[in-house]
Parts: structure tokens; C-alpha cells; sequence
């Protein structure tokens, strides 16, 4: 059972870190798709449509695994900045970057860098484009994209089935339905499960792997458990036992199912504030 976990633990993996994300380096070149320069000149300039789409879109942007999409947006807003070209074209790829991972607070941070080497008055200019890309943008949406960046499991969707059961917003994500069933479960700061029970008359349990963020494990009686990436938690059967994210931070779990004669889970009461803020 072990070998067998562990082998499609690796397998998962690697299936899914080779899967495209514009935040991390893929295993083969992407199919960037570009038709700007064809539908606005190519009668008037069908070369430069051609070099424009399917040079340097196509084969250029498409290097997805040499270079991230969202270091490429980086690279190219930098260097538009940096040659004073503060029209549409740098709003474009502004987009492009807040589309390709990079946040609020990184692209602002990257026109300040900027800036001291371009120049104020471009950095001015850009910035108030970055504005308008951004302009939906908060605080907490950075801090579940940069947590994003972190995993290599998706996020997935609310885990609305089990609200109910659950202080805060959760995701749940199926990464593996045969051999071994197990998800990525994944918390906000501060979301954490009720008090639980996963009852069996043999076998059963659970066991956690950590794989981004911050978050604890508690069984009743005993101090909270920090889970780490790389962390592993064994929970027995019948046992009564929560866990969630930090307070400070996004967390991610992946959660296996131990087989057993007779299981089911019991939920039990929430997870007060008082305790919550008690662990350290």
C-alpha cells in the first residue's frame, strides 16, 4: 500500500507540473496563438504580420520552456518601459502580465525598480496604465496568486458541499480518482475544518500531505501540529482531530482516504476562535 501511494503520488506530480501554467516553466514549447498582425497590417505590411505572429508570438512567447510566460511579460514591460513606449502597446502587455501571474503589488514593485533606471517621468506614465490593468485588484487576490505560484496541484473550486462544515473559504481539487483517490485541499488564512471523526471498525484514517502555505493539524488533547510543505500527517481512525491554514497564510493539503471496513466521517463542533487563536 505504501509503495503503491508513493508511486502515484510521483506520477500525479509530474503530470501535473508538466502541465502548461503561465507562472512556471512548462515541459515543451506552448502554442501561442497571435493574429494582431495580420488582422491590423497584413495587407498593408505582410511581412512584418508574419514576423510579428509567428516569429515572435509563435516561436519567441511560445519558449514556455526555456522561459515562463509571466518572466516574458516581465521582461517585455520592463524594456517597453525602459524605451519610453508608454502608449497602447505597454498597455497590452500590462494585460498580458496581469494575466500571466504578475499581481498588484509585484508590478509595482517592478515600475519602482524600474523607474531609477528609466527614468521618473516613464515610470509616471506607466504606472497610471498599471492602474487601469489593475484597478480590480486587492490585497487578497495577490496573496491567493502568489500561493497559486507556490503549488503544483490547481486550486480547484469552492468546496461549497462541505461549507457547512468548514469556517472560511475552501477549495477542493480531484487530482487523483483511480488506484489511490486523493485531493488538494486548499484554505484561506484563517479557514480551518470543524472538530472531526473519521470513524472505521478497521483500517481507515487519513493522511495530509503538505504542499504550500502554512496551516496546523490538532487532535483533541494534544498540541497543534504545524504543517509545512513536505510535512505528512497520519491521522488514526476514531480519532477526533481539525486542521486548516495559518492565520498568516494560504495552505494546502493534499488529503488521502486510508481504506477501511465500516468508514464514514463524523462532524463535530467548529473550532472556536479561542482556540484557534491560542496556537502557536
Amino acid at each position: 500500500m505504501k509503495r503503491l501511494f508513493i508511486s502515484t503520488l510521483i506520477l500525479a506530480t509530474s503530470i501535473m507540473s508538466n502541465a502548461q501554467n503561465p507562472t512556471k516553466l512548462t515541459a515543451a514549447p506552448s502554442d501561442i496563438k497571435q493574429t494582431a498582425g495580420r488582422a491590423q497590417l497584413g495587407d498593408f505590411a505582410p511581412k512584418f504580420a508574419e514576423l510579428n505572429d509567428d516569429v515572435l508570438f509563435g516561436e519567441v512567447w511560445s519558449r514556455t520552456d526555456k522561459l515562463a510566460l509571466r518572466d516574458r511579460s516581465i521582461v517585455t514591460v520592463t524594456a517597453l518601459v525602459a524605451s519610453g513606449i508608454i502608449d497602447s502597446s505597454l498597455k497590452y502587455h500590462l494585460q498580458e502580465a496581469k494575466k500571466n501571474g504578475v499581481t498588484r503589488t509585484e508590478i509595482a514593485e517592478i515600475l519602482t525598480q524600474v523607474a531609477f533606471y528609466a527614468g521618473w517621468p516613464k515610470a509616471w506614465g506607466a504606472f497610471r496604465q498599471a492602474l487601469e490593468v489593475w484597478t480590480d485588484s486587492t490585497e487578497a487576490a495577490d496573496a491567493r496568486a502568489q500561493h497559486e505560484r507556490e503549488l503544483i496541484f490547481p486550486i480547484g473550486a469552492p468546496n461549497s458541499a462541505y461549507a457547512q462544515y468548514f469556517i472560511g473559504n475552501s477549495y477542493l481539487a480531484p487530482v487523483s480518482t483511480e488506484q489511490v483517490q486523493f485531493f488538494n485541499v486548499t484554505f484561506e488564512p484563517r479557514c480551518r475544518n470543524n472538530w472531526h471523526v473519521h470513524r472505521s471498525s478497521e483500517g481507515g484514517g487519513q493522511m495530509l500531505v503538505g504542499v504550500a502555505g502554512r496551516g496546523w493539524y490538532q487532535e483533541e488533547g494534544k498540541p497543534a501540529v504545524e504543517i509545512l510543505p513536505g510535512t505528512v500527517i497520519h491521522i488514526p481512525a476514531n480519532v477526533k482531530h481539525w486542521h486548516g491554514a495559518a492565520a498568516d497564510s494560504w495552505f494546502s493539503h493534499l488529503a488521502f482516504e486510508i481504506p477501511g471496513k465500516d468508514t464514514s466521517n463524523e462532524w463535530l463542533e467548529p473550532v472556536s476562535d479561542e482556540e484557534y487563536d491560542n496556537l502557536r
